[in-house]
């Protein structure tokens, strides 16, 4: 009887143990393999790196309206001046990140941006802590270069920043996924579903901070956080870039040109460009070509307005590329009011919606936008690349047909018998502001009994549903376009080019995004935001417009056959693949 004991120790009990093992052992493999691989380790990169950018602009702007009286005066030149510095020079900041060496540029650009944020966070610190000191030395002339140096610094940051993004979620994770789409839209998804909750986290975090102990507190918070993401950051970076080989070498740098025009000037001269230069001319024939004797022919003049020909040469690329409508259309999609922003959460204030219905509603937007994000990469494997974008577009419009809705439903202050501009009419003849004007300019506070008696005769919140309806249901097709767009740059635009073709994007992105708040500006009165509503949704329609015109010429009729399985070869159509990594 106890020999039967003994049975699982035949060859095939044996053989089955081992099996198990075996697959025990690989599964273990495979999970270590995963979190010790470079797109995991980009991964956890990109989720410190957002985590402190995103505490980063949310507690600026509570610190400048704190330090300057509670008001919006340096928030507002802040954000002016983020704006035109990145409009200015998006162009310059990719042409960099193209002509140097990948590693140095993610490198400088990360300690660079970390450097600034804790120096500007220390700062902050000494004026909070010495602020009435300040204020009385030279007549307040010591702090008012405090609050220049802050937004100084902080717009430093800020441009570093973009360097930094254009560089890892624009080349980087380009490289890493090698040729494979799929595994490059599956990153694509991951990296922005990252972007989607630090950007409701992190602000949570440091402002419970900032409620349960000080400004004071915040800013060292800040800045210790920065200054230990930063030794993180710095050591997972090395690591990916170890872990891939194809980092290492970049077409078109800077300095492999330079050595190739001095090693054979005569040959070069008498041949034409070299492949790399080729596949770059607009950013290398002015740069480049002359380069040996640049010093001879051109003085310090010609040299100083070398920024110049590299933005012009920049914009010009951009436009001269196969993807140049499908970048313009997302950047039209930064003309609205439609988001969750300072202007629409303002205008819900004046609507009767309070702090806790907001708060609920941006986190409905945020799984929106979660969805939406997981939703691209089960339609682009359904339908292809250039069709989920068409897609996603159509999903957008439906979705913002509830938002025109709403400014004829009940309950809608629009009013065109109201001058949208009456409030700037107002101010500028010194003549008293009207009570609706008043009751904006005070934010939607009901401190006093005023707006309380003025929100009853709003009798009906439906033409402020049917708006946040519309807003929070359209997250999910514009996030999916916007996963659309970026990887059609990143698999469309040459190696050597990357850098350039997106900080212009990213320019072009903040020049549509500032002449919304100039359209706010010019209209800010509650009986306006209607028509706003309809100048932002003819925007976003002149987008997708754009859009559909470059799928259609890219796939033509095909572009309505939703249901076929990806191609490589019909997804690009024309737009092939000019980098080998």
């Amino acid at each position: 009887m106890f020999m039967k004991r003994f049975v699982p120790h035949t060859p095939s009990g044996r053989q089955t143990q081992q099996t198990e093992d075996a697959a025990h052992c690989c599964d273990e493999e495979s999970v270590r393999d995963f979190f010790t691989s470079a797109k995991f380790l980009i991964y956890l990169s990109h989720a410190l790196s957002t985590w402190g950018d995103r505490m980063w602009n949310f507690a600026v702007a509570v610190f400048l309206v704190e330090l300057y009286g509670n008001s919006l005066l340096l928030t507002a030149v802040y954000g002016l001046v983020v704006a035109g510095s990145v409009l200015l020079l998006g162009a310059i900041i990719g042409d960099w990140v193209d002509k140097n060496p990948r590693l140095k540029v993610a490198q400088t650009s990360l300690l660079v941006q970390n450097s600034c944020v804790i120096v500007c966070g220390i700062l902050l610190m000494v004026v909070f802590h010495f602020k009435e000191q300040l204020a009385e030395l030279y007549n307040g002339w010591i702090l008012t270069a405090c609050y220049i140096l802050v937004i100084t610094i902080a717009n430093i940051a800020n441009l570093a920043s973009t360097a930094t993004s254009i560089t890892i979620q624009r080349d980087w994770v380009v490289v890493v996924a090698g040729q494979d789409s799929s595994k490059l839209a599956d990153m694509n998804a991951t990296v922005r579903i990252i972007d989607q909750l630090t950007n409701i986290l992190a602000p949570m975090l440091v402002g419970q901070i900032m409620a349960f102990g000080s400004h004071f507190i915040g800013c060292g918070f800040i800045s210790g956080w920065n200054l230990c993401s930063m030794c993180l950051e710095y050591a997972l970076l090395w690591k990916v870039y170890q872990k891939t080989p194809a980092l290492a070498s970049k077409a078109g740098q800077k300095e492999q040109q330079q050595e190739l025009k001095q090693l054979s000037p005569t040959k070069d001269s008498e041949s034409g460009q070299s492949p790399e230069e080729s596949s770059q001319p607009l950013m290398n024939d002015t740069s480049v070509a002359a380069k040996p004797d640049s010093p001879k022919q051109h003085g310090c003049c010609y040299q100083m307005a070398e920024p110049l020909r590299t933005l012009k040469a920049g914009w010009v690329a951009y436009y001269n590329q196969n993807i140049f409508l499908a970048g313009m259309s997302l950047s039209f999609l930064y003309m609205t009011v439609l988001g969750f922003d300072c202007i629409t959460t303002g205008y819900a204030y004046t609507q009767g919606l309070n702090g806790s219905v907001l708060s609920l509603l941006m986190g409905a937007s945020a799984v929106s936008g979660i969805c939406g994000t997981v939703a691209f990469t089960w339609v682009r494997k359904k339908c292809g690349l250039i069709r989920t974008g068409f897609i996603s577009g159509t999903v957008q419009l439906s979705c913002l047909m509830l938002c025109v809705a709403s400014v004829f439903a009940p309950g809608s202050p629009f009013d065109l018998s109201v001058s949208p501009f009456q409030d700037i009419y107002t101010h500028l003849i010194g003549e008293k502001a009207l009570p609706e004007a008043d009751h904006i300019l005070t934010g939607g506070n009901a401190t006093t009994d005023a707006p309380a008696e003025e929100l009853p005769p709003l009798q009906s919140y439906m033409s402020v549903s049917l708006l946040f309806a519309g807003v929070i249901a359209a997250r999910i097709g514009l996030w999916s376009f916007d996963l659309t767009v970026t990887q059609l740059i990143q698999e469309n635009v040459m190696e050597s080019e990357r850098g350039v073709i997106n900080g212009v994007q990213n320019s072009m992105n903040y020049l549509l995004d500032l002449l919304h708040f100039i359209m706010v500006i010019l209209a800010p009165n509650p009986e306006a935001f209607g028509l706003l509503v309809l100048i932002s949704v003819t925007f976003v329609a002149m987008g997708h417009i754009m859009y559909f015109g470059f799928a259609f010429k890219s796939l033509g009729n095909r572009l309505f056959l939703c249901c076929s399985p990806e191609q490589k070869a019909e997804a690009v159509d024309g737009l092939s693949l000019p980098t080998t990594v």
